[in-house]
């Protein structure tokens, strides 16, 4: 015949807290997993009001806390500091007692979920950075072509509701081929990361610059009120690219090429608004270095 540890042995044994407490909130038992978690023996608990046992967490248990005393079964989670000064998230369940009509008090179970809260960070910072390494360029940390279209879109609402003007500028830098075959690809993405930085301290707070690749950038300026201010605009731009990048001992000097389209003024469509602006830089190229040229009508 096969021995049966006692229910109480078995219940010490459980690392998951396990209590009952009265319609006055004093317990009537507790196994020995509170002893780790609380620091309370389980002879100790007898009678102590749940208050007293709780602390701070009283308050914040108390609607869940009425709710059992109210007939109703609960769950909810619960950061809990252990005496060690670490912390157990928990899951906790009260179960009311109910006789003939009476609520006697409720049961307490208290599971330690601190492992699966763990996994869930460590699955939601992977997730994270999947998604930004699916929507930022590796190199420069900006934003590349992914949701281009719906951030010009975007502008192009912001531009309609304020009367203003949505610009798109398609930028390539000066000479940085040339960069390429004179230092080497690993000096060139050493220069295309300080140019990054310096485009996005140079933009207001609601532009948005992205890398298409190699050196080509598109960047969305919403609420545009002229062709002067954003002209004013590029040439600041233009002239933080244009300050030299001092990489492993050697001075780079590179400049920056736009071509301009506007919403509504050359299109419609964020389709046709990129279209007019490589029209556009096409034409800058043409024209020189460092030129700004927006698309005709």
């Amino acid at each position: 015949m096969k021995l049966v540890r006692p229910a109480f042995d078995v219940a010490d044994s459980i690392d998951a807290m396990l209590g009952y407490w009265n319609r006055e909130l004093r317990c009537c038992y507790a196994n020995a997993a509170y002893k780790t978690w609380f620091g309370r023996s389980p002879d100790t608990m007898l009678g102590m009001p749940m208050q007293q046992l709780l602390g701070p967490l009283f308050a914040l248990n108390l609607p869940h806390i009425q709710g059992a005393l109210h007939g109703q079964k609960q769950y909810f989670e619960r950061a809990i500091p252990l005496p060690d000064g670490t912390v157990r998230h928990s899951l906790a369940s009260y179960f009311p007692d109910i006789s003939d009509g009476t609520l006697r008090g409720f049961s307490v179970h208290v599971a330690d979920v601190t492992g699966l809260k763990l996994h869930e960070r460590e699955l939601d910072e992977a997730r994270a950075r999947a998604e930004r390494a699916a929507t930022h360029d590796f190199l420069t940390g900006l934003p590349n072509r992914v949701n281009l279209l719906s951030r010009i879109e975007a502008a192009m609402a912001s531009a309609i509701e304020d009367g203003t003007l949505a610009a798109v500028v398609t930028m390539d830098l000066d000479n940085f081929k040339a960069v390429n075959d004179t230092y080497g690809h690993l000096i060139g993405d050493m220069v295309l990361q300080q140019l990054a930085d310096r485009m996005k301290s140079s933009l207001r707070g609601r532009d948005r610059i992205k890398r298409l690749g190699g050196d080509e950038f598109v960047l969305i300026v919403p609420n545009v009120t002229s062709r002067i201010e954003l002209t004013q605009m590029l040439r600041r731009l233009q002239r933080e690219v244009s300050q030299p990048c001092f990489v492993k001992g050697a001075f780079i000097t590179l400049g920056i090429t736009c071509g301009v389209s506007l919403f509504p003024v050359n299109g419609v469509t964020p389709e046709l608004l990129l279209s007019r602006s490589d029209e556009a830089l096409y034409f800058a190229k043409k024209a020189g270095r460092g030129k700004i040229v927006f698309a005709t009508l």
